[in-house]
């Protein structure tokens, strides 16, 4: 089973969050992992993708929103399961997604807005229940 890192950032802004959302891609990115963005709707995948190519002036992200092309590193999307290709998962979306075999690391970005602290709280547990490593990080 994969590991997975809760990561509890303060406040309740939307935008904040996927802020945090690409600093984890760019880190795994860079250290060379097959990352999947599991989104909680088109229109997030969307706003995502752009804020990938903006958020930093020296990131360079490779990424798209088709998780089958089997040529791009990071992938973003709001189906389920995730591309088998991917090693690394960003779940912004409930409930918690099938985990592919192959799956090393699971990412949950969780704010104090409760519509996204509640169901993060219930993907913590069915997380656990699957027997995932868990781990929980303030920031």
């Amino acid at each position: 089973m994969p590991r997975v890192d809760f990561y509890v950032i303060p406040g309740d802004d939307p935008r904040q969050r996927l802020l945090t959302v690409c600093r984890l891609v760019h880190k795994a990115y860079g250290l060379g992992h097959r990352v999947h963005v599991r989104t909680a709707s088109a229109g997030e995948s969307r706003f995502l993708d752009e804020l990938l190519w903006t958020f930093r002036d020296d990131a360079f992200i490779p990424h798209g929103t088709d998780p089958q092309d089997p040529s791009l590193p990071v992938t973003l999307g709001h189906e389920d399961p995730p591309p088998s290709t991917a090693r690394v998962l960003v779940n912004l979306a409930h409930p918690a997604p099938d985990l592919p075999p192959d799956l090393e690391r699971v990412a949950e970005v969780i704010n104090d807005d409760p519509q996204v602290r509640d169901p993060g709280r219930e993907r913590f547990r069915s997380y656990r229940q699957q027997g995932c490593e868990m781990y929980h990080h303030n920031l």
